[in-house]
């Protein structure tokens, strides 16, 4: 790249950035099928919404809990390696639960495998977002940022769909196999990335370098108001992921649901990518308070009234519009967390931070698991109000610093 050029193309020139992102596309492709297959897994086997938002916790929750270690472990081994140890132990773990489904464990047996898999998630999570700003000019950030979430959109369009047909019409056991697929194609990926030079993790054991990580979120004012805003964004975001299914269940039949489910999220993924090159192509550094509060608005009015109310219907045009703003929330989340954190302390604050800020989604999804057996309306309704919180939070985000 030269001079101030920061298009898109421009930044697929730069060393190592394809190799990044085309590992990454794998590990979100692998990620956003699982996300599905699991609850879908769960509806069809156990014909269980509460298990399905129990299983959609355990895919988060315990590597929320690991992160502040795991951002201090990617600190000393480097991101690439990370990404890799990750997407290898994730491939395993996926695999064990199709041995598990050979021999009809049961539902305990199956939350335990989906817990152990989200034990190394933040080691990815944290070491894309550590590695890019390193790879990428600081005033190419935002566009490097939207170009990320672009692609990562691509695989909220391909997973959901791919998950949906490989559950509906050949059984959750074939979407598992391929995850698994998936997830050794990106560990075989990243070892393309060369080693990049990366900060000493400084004087000290893992354990006080693990602390000084949380600390370093917990009291820095724009990483603590990130947490609390996307906090209650993610609620939102669980609660969708439980309600949808079970909605469309009322119309469709399984295989046509499951089919019907990843479809609907496709093109909401869709409607993210697009989002994200719009907000990265109009350079939201500096107006990223701005546009995380109006897209969080969008996605209450999304859910609620028009999920909420207009049923079908409104699932139809809600879900898009909340896909659409959702890249523009998030590439406004990713270059303002970049912009204001220290790069000699970027991983482990990084997985930290990522962590704390999707803590939301497993709390919604297990939330709307006991309560969409009672009111889909009231599900919807109540995303909405989480995503309103969320936009009334961003308030605790300072302007400066």
């Amino acid at each position: 790249m030269t001079g101030q050029s920061s298009a898109y193309r421009d930044l697929l020139h730069l060393p190592d950035l394809p190799a990044l992102l085309t590992a990454t596309l794998f590990s979100r492709l692998g990620g956003a099928m699982f996300t599905l297959t699991v609850v879908l897994y769960a509806l069809t086997r156990f014909a269980s919404p509460a298990l399905a938002g129990w299983l959609a916790l355990a895919a988060v929750a315990p590597g929320v809990a690991i992160s502040p270690a795991a951002g201090a472990l990617l600190d000393r081994i480097g991101p690439a390696r990370a990404i890799a140890v990750d997407m290898a132990a994730s491939a395993a773990l996926v695999a064990a639960m199709i041995i598990a489904d050979l021999s009809a464990a049961g539902a305990t047996a199956l939350f335990v495998l989906v817990a152990m898999f989200s034990l190394t998630s933040p080691l990815s999570a944290a070491g894309v977002r550590t590695l890019l700003p390193r790879l990428v000019p600081y005033h190419a950030l935002d566009r490097a940022n939207g170009l990320d979430t672009a692609i990562g959109a691509i695989a909220e369009v391909c997973g959901p769909a791919l998950a949906g047909l490989l559950a509906g019409f050949a059984g959750p056991r074939t979407s598992l196999a391929t995850i698994a697929a998936t997830y050794g194609a990106a560990a075989i990926g990243v070892l393309a990335i060369r080693s990049r030079p990366r900060p000493p993790p400084g004087p000290g054991a893992l354990l006080r370098q693990t602390v000084q990580g949380l600390h370093a979120v917990i009291g820095q004012p724009t990483l603590r108001g990130l947490a609390i805003s996307y906090g209650f964004y993610q609620v939102a975001c669980g609660m969708l992921l439980i309600a949808v299914p079970v909605a469309l269940a009322a119309h469709l039949s399984t295989a046509t649901r499951d089919l019907g489910a990843g479809l609907l999220w496709a093109i909401a993924g869709l409607g993210g990518g697009i989002g994200a090159l719009l907000a990265g192509h109009l350079r939201t550094a500096g107006r990223e308070r701005a546009v995380m509060a109006a897209g969080m608005i969008a996605t209450a009015l999304a859910a609620c009234p028009l999920a909420a109310l207009f049923g079908l219907t409104g699932l139809l045009l809600g879900l898009p519009l909340a896909g659409l703003v959702a890249g523009a929330v998030d590439v406004s989340l990713l270059t303002l967390r970049q912009r204001r954190t220290d790069p000699a302390e970027l991983g482990r604050v990084m997985a930290v931070s990522i962590s704390l800020n999707v803590a939301g989604f497993p709390l919604g999804s297990a939330i709307a698991g006991a309560l969409v057996t009672h009111s889909v309306a009231a599900t919807f309704a109540a995303a909405g109000i989480a995503a309103a919180l969320g936009a009334l939070a961003v308030r605790a985000i300072p302007a400066e610093g």
